[in-house]
């Protein structure tokens, strides 16, 4: 006779007759990233000489984005990620900086997919800053940098403490925020960009290498 103690290994044969597999990963608790602060400590130095090397001679204003000393490539929101409001930059990088922002929007869809999170689109909240934007943010934050790698194309700010739902499901944002730090974490030790992690500006403020 079949009792209530045998129901779970008949579930597991079942599972393994119809072609379904257990994953030992999917009984794991999730695992939260820590020391963000401590983690993400690339000073400013570091981004401007990336920066520097990499990006345009600053323009004055977004009237000269045309003129740029390298093409642009203009940002749009798709499904993998959402152009906030700008009030203070304008939607353009440089395209190293563009392909930067592509891989880390499909490695955290697909980290999400590994983790068994629902699909949520990254918040991108700041690109490129001409001359005139970086005065008019300065005279309102008086910490903001008079020469920030934002200046060159090079720069992208992606929020830690929002994230747009691709569908009806959604998940804890202390979640999305630890998966993306994951991947700018692996992305940071290949070399690929430098990351400082903003606490009052709440984003991520990543630079290409």
């Amino acid at each position: 006779m079949v009792t209530l103690k045998h129901l779970p290994v008949l579930l597991l044969l079942l599972l393994v007759a119809c072609g379904g597999r257990v994953r030992e990963e999917d009984n794991r608790p999730f695992v939260y990233f820590r020391n963000y602060s401590r983690t993400f400590n690339d000073m400013h130095e570091k981004h401007l000489a990336a920066a520097t090397l990499r990006g345009i001679t600053p323009i004055a204003s977004a009237a000269e984005v045309g003129n740029a000393t390298r093409p642009l490539k203009k940002i749009t929101s798709c499904s993998r990620y959402h152009v906030d409001k700008l009030s203070h930059s304008i939607p353009y990088l440089v395209p190293e900086a563009r392909d930067l922002l592509e891989e880390i929007a499909e490695n955290f869809q697909d980290s999400l997919k590994a983790k068994r999170l629902p699909p949520h689109a990254l918040i991108v909240t700041s690109l490129l800053r001409a001359t005139d934007d970086a005065e008019r943010l300065r005279a309102r934050n008086g910490n903001a940098s008079a020469r920030s790698a934002h200046l060159f194309a090079t720069t992208f700010d992606i929020a830690h403490a929002r994230y747009k739902p691709l569908g009806k499901q959604t998940a804890p944002v202390d979640k999305l925020k630890s998966v993306l730090a994951g991947v700018l974490l692996d992305l940071r030790s290949k070399g690929r960009c430098h990351v400082r992690y903003e606490y009052k500006q709440i984003c991520f403020h990543v630079t290409v290498r």
